[in-house]
C-alpha cells in the first residue's frame, strides 16, 4: 500500500477519542490508592493509641494486611467512582428511627466523670492480616478522661495461631495482651467531647470542619468519625442525642429491619452509603440501644477508677 493510499484510509477511519481520564485525573487516583494503602499498614507498636480516637479516626478493628487483589479492588472502585457520583438518597423512615433513638439517648441520665478516671470501652471484632489469617479479638480500652495520663489497651484474641517466637505479630496471638496508652495531643480526650456542640447543625459542622480532606466524601469522613464518637458519647446523653440528629442529616441512610453486629445480636439497623460500601449501625429493637455494627459490636462502656479495673455496676 502506497503513502497516498494510506492517507485515504486514514480519512475513513473515525479519529481516536481523548483519554477517558486526563493526566492530573490518573495523579489523583494514583495519590487516593496510596492512602488507601497507607491507611491500612500495620501499625503494632509496643507503646500502643486507643483505636478510634485520633483526629484522623482509624476504625477499632482493620485490615492490618493488604493482598495485591484488594490493592487492585480499590484501583477498580477508584476508577469506577470517576465515571460519575451515585446520588445519595435518604429514607424517611431512616430519619424518624435517628430522631427516636436521639429523645431514648437524651432522657438517660449523665454519668459523672472525675478528671482521674479512666473511660472504659470494651468491643468485639477481627483483624486482618492476611486472606488466611483473620483474628477474632475482644478489645477494652482504658482512656485518661483528661488525657494527660497513661492508659491501657487489653487485647484478648480469641481465634488466631499461638504464640511463636520472634513473630512480629506476637502481641495479637491467641491469649491475652496488654499494650501501654500513651497520652496523644491528636487523641480526642472524653472532656473534649464533652466541649462539643450540641445542637445538631453546630456539631455537624464542627465534624465536617474536623475531618476536612478526610474521605472520599464530606459525609463519609464525618460519618465515620460520628461512629467513632459514638461508644464514649453513651456517657453524654446530650452529645449522644446530637450525634444521631446530626447523622439523620446526612444523606445516604436506609433502614435495615433485620440487622445484625458483629456477635450475632440481633436489632434494627441504620445503613449508611459510604465510599467502601454500606456501614451499618445496630440498635437493640426494644430499648434502641446502640449495639455496634456488623464489623464491630460494642459490649460495655463505663467509668473506672484505675486503669485495668472494670467499671462497678
Amino acid at each position: 500500500m502506497n503513502p497516498e493510499e494510506r492517507e485515504e484510509l486514514a480519512r475513513l477511519l473515525p479519529s481516536p477519542g481523548e483519554p477517558v481520564l486526563t493526566s492530573d485525573r490518573h495523579d489523583l487516583l494514583k495519590d487516593h490508592l496510596m492512602r488507601e494503602l497507607t491507611e491500612q499498614a500495620p501499625e503494632l507498636p509496643d507503646t500502643a493509641t486507643a483505636p478510634g480516637r485520633r483526629a484522623r479516626a482509624p476504625r477499632r478493628f482493620a485490615v492490618i494486611a493488604v493482598p495485591l487483589a484488594m490493592a487492585a479492588a480499590v484501583v477498580a472502585a477508584v476508577l469506577a467512582g470517576a465515571v460519575g457520583p451515585e446520588t445519595a438518597t435518604t429514607d424517611a423512615d431512616a430519619v424518624d428511627l435517628l430522631n427516636r433513638i436521639a429523645e431514648v439517648a437524651a432522657a438517660k441520665k449523665t454519668v459523672p466523670v472525675r478528671d482521674d478516671q479512666y473511660i472504659y470501652v470494651r468491643t468485639q471484632g477481627s483483624m486482618k492480616f492476611s486472606e488466611k489469617d483473620v483474628r477474632i479479638l475482644r478489645e477494652a480500652t482504658w482512656t485518661a478522661v483528661d488525657g494527660e495520663r497513661a492508659g491501657l489497651r487489653r487485647v484478648t484474641v480469641l481465634v488466631g495461631p499461638p504464640f511463636r517466637p520472634r513473630d512480629p505479630f506476637s502481641s495479637y496471638s491467641k491469649g491475652t495482651h496488654d499494650m501501654r496508652l500513651s497520652p496523644d495531643p491528636n487523641v480526642t480526650t472524653f472532656r473534649e467531647l464533652q466541649a462539643l456542640p450540641t445542637d445538631p447543625d453546630a456539631l455537624l459542622e464542627e465534624i465536617y470542619a474536623g475531618t476536612k480532606g478526610e474521605g472520599q466524601t464530606r459525609q463519609s469522613a464525618a460519618l465515620e468519625k460520628i461512629g467513632d464518637m459514638l461508644p464514649d458519647a453513651t456517657l453524654l446523653p446530650e452529645l449522644d442525642a446530637a450525634l444521631y440528629r446530626a447523622a439523620a442529616k446526612i444523606p445516604g441512610v436506609s433502614v435495615v429491619t433485620d440487622a445484625k453486629d458483629y456477635t450475632g445480636r440481633s436489632g434494627i439497623g441504620l445503613s449508611f452509603k459510604e465510599r467502601d460500601g454500606r456501614t451499618v449501625w445496630v440498635f437493640d429493637k426494644k430499648s434502641l440501644d446502640f449495639l455496634g455494627s456488623a464489623d464491630e459490636a460494642l459490649l460495655d462502656v463505663g467509668v473506672a477508677d484505675k486503669a485495668g479495673e472494670t467499671p462497678a455496676a
